[in-house]
């Protein structure tokens, strides 16, 4: 038989050793090997964490013989985020479009996967497990912010215009940078993109949305303690067509048979999403 490679559980992390694993690969991918800090960030310990940390469910992939944590998604629901005084997001974007729709929320954030694991099923293990939480919990939206490595916003203005160009969020949806500190991702004429270059230019983890049929927010966030340009991704399950919904199901059916040819839709690469 073919050698389908380790094997993965995927679960809420429950006790404080999880919380300190999740955490854990976090530092290693956010700031070891992305450059990024906070003011929480034990260099220590070597943990990655912040304010919103207890508010939030962890979602954590394990790999089942060596029971380490590979793979995080962190999660904060509507309920939570008045429990935690307002949504991690809230300091960049401006949310007042989707807190007023009435609809339920799920703010996603710290995604990643350790890189000895990039490639394997571990990310779609990730989103088998999220897929079955947002039915479980009846969720509408799905938003959070997700990055592109780097503060140099020209040296991103191809992917970034691209995005704003043609993945701009209808009205109903458009959470905006907060005006402070606004960054416009309309930095090239639509007519002047390089469409293929602008493209491969977006971090796996957007592209992974926008097949889904997300959208962006208007204005990146030039994110300085996380060297990263953040934009921010929303997602309306209603909206979904039957393309997007096969490609998700298929990515939830891959990740249980073991079959990663299947499911095209994750994020290898450990970027973050908040």
């Amino acid at each position: 038989m073919p050698d389908r490679g380790p094997a993965f559980s995927v679960k809420i992390a429950e006790t404080e050793d999880e919380l300190r694993a999740a955490q854990a690969l976090r530092y290693e991918v956010f700031v070891r090997e992305l450059g990024g800090g906070g003011e929480m960030v034990d260099h220590e310990q070597g943990l990655e964490r912040d304010r919103f940390d207890p508010f939030f469910d962890h979602m954590i992939v394990s790999e089942t013989g060596a029971g380490r944590v590979v793979g995080v998604y962190r999660l904060l629901r509507d309920d939570q985020a008045q429990a935690a005084g307002q949504f991690y997001s809230e300091d960049e974007y401006d949310l007042s479009v989707l807190k007023s729709s009435g609809r339920r929320l799920l703010e996603l954030g710290r995604s990643c996967v350790h890189p000895d694991y990039r490639g394997s099923m571990a990310m779609f293990h990730l989103w088998t497990g999220l897929s079955g939480y947002v039915a479980q919990h009846g969720i509408d939206i799905l938003f959070g912010v997700a990055s592109f490595h780097g503060t140099d916003v020209q040296a991103l203005a191809q992917p970034l215009s691209m995005l704003h160009h043609n993945h701009l969020a209808p009205p109903e949806l458009r959470v905006r940078a907060q005006p402070d500190h606004f960054q416009s991702m309309d930095l090239v004429p639509e007519d002047a993109l390089d469409g293929r270059n602008a493209m491969l230019g977006v971090p796996a983890l957007i592209k992974a949305y926008l097949r889904l049929g997300g959208f962006v927010g208007e204005g990146a966030f030039v994110d300085h303690a996380f060297n990263t340009t953040d934009v921010c991704l929303i997602l309306d399950t209603g909206l979904m067509n039957e393309r997007h919904r096969r490609i998700y199901s298929g990515a939830r059916a891959s990740a249980r048979t073991g079959d990663q040819t299947a499911a095209q839709t994750g994020d290898q690469t450990g970027e973050r999403a908040e």
